[in-house]
């Protein structure tokens, strides 16, 4: 029985042909099979197995110093709460260099290692740390002590850029042959195109750039895929020269940064499809495909509707043997006064609600939108993705709210719900609060401090609480800016699975 959801009726160009020779054995009796006697208790069949195992016993969250002055870390924090520390920051791990600004990061691998050819012997180890700014990835072991990764390796800015032919990493995944790192610009200095580059999943020796044919693309953002369909799916933020000094309003009125969504032959590179969102939905950024190993859909968030500073959250999903996307939410802008808002908004007189990150539990019930602008985290049941539900919404930070927690009822917070992680049982929800320094430093120009928040959530009903006894900041982090959470045995954005 399919699991698709019924798709109304699009044209789009032909995607053509796809497939993966690791990716066909759906029963998980193939040749692949073997890996199921693996050591990691990690790494799981399905999601199904994912949401049923123990619940994850720490976090781990990257956060950057903004000047540059002084390294960035790799925090550890302590997520049972049972334990005498939970909610604490356990462990502080410092970057051999400076000027990295760490931003997404990930596991070596994830469940879908279980039918990689290339993954010999697959353990959720090693934790690989991107620099966003200085295009060096520091890759960390978090055996033999979890709480104290160590450094095991630096892979230079000259072998991502002569082995692939780009620079500034920011995501990367566990795929079939190799680890993928999405990048956003081109080597020696060239704005472009971005793409991705291929590590070996053993080594982390740069590869080569995963694309063999590109077609229209040139702007990067995000990689993920369908699996089991041998489709990859790309989008689309801007160069680094775009980017980098904030967002830049002639950039944006004049409709440049990424628009768009790509679809690629995920066992060869060949760019297949490209669906245009229509050039004012400026910044295309998150992807989150669905779980379920045989679904063929997913939802990219859109930054800002530049006719009217709205967000939204475009489904994509398979028409046929084409590719069709649909807007399936809409956050408008929250008029505001003018003495309230930061220079950049004050022509415009509202608050953007800035959508700048999703993500979907692992059992695809449950979507999670974060609107830094006007500071909240939106809960959706989208058991029919075609038609979300909102169901709860929960207020932390905002440009204007400066809404507090529970936890510091008399403290305004600056920053708002950002990367959004959600437990592999989909109980728990942990949300950090920078985005990006330039544009930190843009819509929170008088600091955007530094906290990581936990909300409960209930999978069955819906509905989302802030955890009180779960709220570490700014001194905890040492003074650094955090950004993304990934958390130990898996989430729901950093795992994909092969089998049902």
């Amino acid at each position: 029985m399919s699991t698709e959801p019924h798709a109304p009726e699009h044209d789009h160009q032909d995607d053509g042909h796809h497939g993966h020779d690791a990716h066909d054995h759906h029963d998980g009796h193939g040749a692949h099979d073997a890996h199921h006697g693996h050591a990691d208790p990690t790494l799981y069949r399905s999601p199904a197995e994912a949401v049923a195992a123990p619940p994850e016993p720490l976090a781990y969250v990257v956060g950057f110093d903004r000047s540059g002055e002084t390294p960035d870390a790799l925090f550890t924090v302590d997520t049972d709460p049972a334990s005498e520390t939970y909610g604490q920051v356990v462990g502080e791990t410092r970057l051999s260099t400076l000027g990295d600004e760490l931003h997404h990061f990930g596991w070596n691998a994830c469940s879908s290692a279980l039918a990689h050819a290339g993954h010999h012997s697959p353990e959720r180890r090693y934790l690989l740390l991107p620099g966003l700014r200085s295009s060096r990835l520091h890759v960390y072991d978090t055996q033999p002590d979890p709480v104290k990764p160590r450094l095991v390796k630096v892979v230079e800015p000259a072998e991502l850029a002569e082995r692939a032919g780009y620079s500034r990493p920011h995501t990367l995944h566990c795929g079939p042959d190799g680890v993928f790192l999405s990048c956003l610009g081109g080597a020696n200095g060239d704005e472009g195109p971005g793409g991705v580059a291929l590590l070996d999943h053993e080594s982390f020796e740069v590869l080569r750039a995963w694309e063999t044919e590109r077609g229209p693309q040139y702007l990067a953002y995000d990689v993920w895929w369908h699996l089991n369909s041998g489709i990859a799916v790309t989008s689309e933020w801007g160069t680094p020269g775009m980017v980098e000094n904030g967002i830049n309003p002639e950039l944006l009125l004049g409709r440049s940064y990424g628009h768009a969504l790509h679809f690629w032959d995920l066992a060869t590179g060949r760019h297949r499809q490209r669906i245009d969102l229509g050039d004012q939905h400026q910044m295309a950024l998150e992807l989150r495909p669905a779980h379920d190993p045989e679904a063929t859909w997913g939802f990219v968030g859109v930054v800002v509707n530049v006719e009217d500073l709205s967000a939204s959250v475009w489904i994509w999903y398979r028409d046929g043997e084409e590719f069709a996307v649909r807007k399936v939410i809409t956050l408008p802008a929250q008029p505001a006064e003018v003495d309230q808002l930061p220079p950049a908004l004050r022509p415009f007189g509202a608050v953007p609600p800035l959508v700048t990150d999703l993500n979907l539990s692992v059992d695809d019930r449950w979507l999670y939108v974060s609107a830094w602008g006007t500071g909240e985290l939106r809960q959706y049941d989208v058991s029919d993705p075609f038609q979300p539900r909102h169901t709860a919404t929960v207020r932390l930070g905002g440009i204007t709210a400066r809404a507090a927690h529970p936890a510091a009822p008399d403290v305004p917070l600056s920053g708002g719900p950002q990367m959004v992680e959600v437990s592999r049982d989909g109980r728990r929800v942990y949300l950090t609060n920078s985005l990006y320094g330039s544009w930190d430093d843009q819509f929170y120009p008088d600091g955007v401090g530094s906290w990581l928040a936990k909300l409960d959530a209930d999978p069955e009903r819906g509905g989302l609480t802030p955890d009180v006894r779960f709220f570490p900041r700014d001194e905890a982090f040492s003074g650094l800016r955090v950004h993304q959470t990934h958390l130990a045995g898996g989430d729901a954005s950093s795992d994909s699975y092969c089998y049902r």
